[in-house]
């Protein structure tokens, strides 16, 4: 009787441990929920000056993207136009105008009538002498028949 009484105290103590390790194993996922949302609720009072700061900075740089797209849209243009002065001054000092034109036209004009469209060249066997292209058929002048004129003259 004895034996019984202590199987059966036995059993009572082993189905009190069984009820007290699945309150604890209870009481343990309680606890872990608990521990997850403080956790969790740290970690998100840290993260919001951090979150914080990123706002600031996106802000800032769209501040900065639309500054530069102002001075990319300004400086654009002010380049092209800066170009094309830049091209007309370099066009109106190196090209002659009309009346320089006309002045060197007549400049050639006198050169030409005084010989300026003679085939000059060095002739001879190491292109030692001056030599000047002259027109066959045209007659000769001087008293000894000498001269000659010139081809296109």
């Amino acid at each position: 009787m004895q034996i019984g009484l202590l199987m059966e105290t036995a059993q009572t103590h082993q189905k009190l441990a069984e009820a007290s390790l699945e309150r604890l194993e209870a009481h343990t996922r309680g606890l872990d929920t608990v521990v997850r949302a403080a956790i969790r609720q740290a970690l998100i009072e840290e993260l919001r000056p951090v979150h914080n700061e990123a706002r600031r900075a996106e802000q800032a740089l769209r501040a900065v993207r639309r500054a530069a797209n102002w001075k990319v849209a300004l400086l654009g243009p002010s380049f092209a136009l800066l170009s094309l002065a830049l091209g007309y001054g370099m066009a109106r000092w190196i090209v002659p105008s009309p009346g320089e034109i006309a002045e060197l036209r007549e400049t050639v004009a006198q050169l030409e009538a005084r010989g300026g469209k003679m085939d000059l060249r060095t002739c001879g066997k190491n292109s030692e002498r001056l030599c000047v292209r002259v027109d066959p058929k045209a007659p000769h002048y001087g008293e000894q028949g000498d001269y000659c004129v010139v081809k296109g003259y």
